[in-house]
């Protein structure tokens, strides 16, 4: 399959530790840290291609070394970045994320991101792919509400869409996205933002408030794997059991992951599997493209997992 991929791209500054959030006035130390490509979008996109799909980035960054860096890394992982402008006026936005075992937190400077506008999109940037896919909605808000217009021309050319929202900074949730959802096959919101879109704390009851029975929402639940609506009753896959290095980027993989299977049209168990597999494989190196899966790897994942055996045997 052919992606199409539009949206975000940042610099990611990962700084691992246990010593959690700095004080003020007052210092930390971090036990690790690296410096490397970020953007939900561009990781899911470099997992696709790691899954042996062929992805191109539509987006727009400042023309510095930040850019220059991000660009670089995303053509050494197989994306196509023709279509990525570089434009002097901008600053590329950048992401620190603050990471222990169990969780992240990010400080980010946007940017570039907030600039992007489906005007600037031309239809023939549409040519020859066969799915659309879009990351970070609620921080991109120079496509608010282009998003619906994006997603519908998507649509009108045959092609097959997915959007993962990603948080919300501003707490509100709302931006226009109920009019994009109609033209969105599978939406890919985690346990927290689903309970943002929603107003629900129960991702089952969260699952059903979005039905409209036409796009598949998939919630990530973390360690506890994720959950989909079939035929109205939550099927979960749990997550295989993995020493966490780094979770930056885990939902992203798994976003690669269950699309892979997704596009393929398994059964929706099997790409559950797969989306689980691809983002524990993800967390045990730093960074969101450090350890990123082939089908291979994640099947063997998979084999290796009790928690995978105890769900086929079902």
């Amino acid at each position: 399959m052919r992606v199409l991929l539009v949206g975000e791209i940042n610099l990611d500054i990962i700084l691992q530790g246990d010593g959690g959030l700095p004080i003020a006035g007052r210092e930390i130390l971090v036990r690790d840290c690296a410096m490397t490509l970020g953007s939900s979008c561009a990781i899911t996109g470099a997992g696709l291609v790691r899954l042996g799909h062929q992805a191109s980035y539509f987006g727009r960054m400042g023309a510095d070394p930040a850019a220059r860096l991000c660009v670089e890394w995303m053509a050494g992982l197989g994306l196509g970045v023709s279509m990525v402008k570089l434009d002097p006026a901008l600053k590329t936005g950048i992401t620190v994320s603050i990471a222990s075992q169990n969780d992240r937190s990010l400080i980010s400077y946007l940017g570039a991101t907030t600039v992007l506008r489906a005007a600037d999109i031309p239809d023939d940037a549409f040519a020859g792919f066969d799915h659309l896919h879009c990351s970070s909605y609620f921080i991109q808000t120079g496509m608010h509400p282009g998003f619906e217009d994006l997603y519908r021309r998507a649509k009108e050319r045959g092609m097959t869409t997915s959007l993962d929202p990603a948080c919300d900074p501003a707490g509100e949730w709302q931006s226009y996205i109920d009019r994009v959802l109609p033209y969105v096959d599978v939406f890919l919101p985690n346990e927290m933002e689903l309970a943002g879109i929603t107003h629900e704390h129960d991702p089952v009851r969260g699952l059903r408030s979005l039905a409209n029975g036409r796009t598949l929402t998939i919630v990530k639940l973390g360690p506890q794997g994720a959950m989909a609506l079939v035929e109205n009753e939550p099927l979960r896959v749990p997550a295989p059991a993995v020493d966490v290095v780094d979770p930056t980027g885990a939902g992203d993989c798994f976003n690669a992951g269950f699309l892979h299977g997704w596009l393929e049209r398994r059964p929706i168990r099997d790409a559950l599997a797969l989306g689980v597999a691809c983002g524990s494989f993800s967390i045990r190196a730093l960074g969101g493209t450090g350890a990123q899966a082939t089908e291979a790897e994640a099947m063997a994942l998979l084999t290796e997992a009790v928690e995978f055996k105890e769900v086929a045997r079902q």
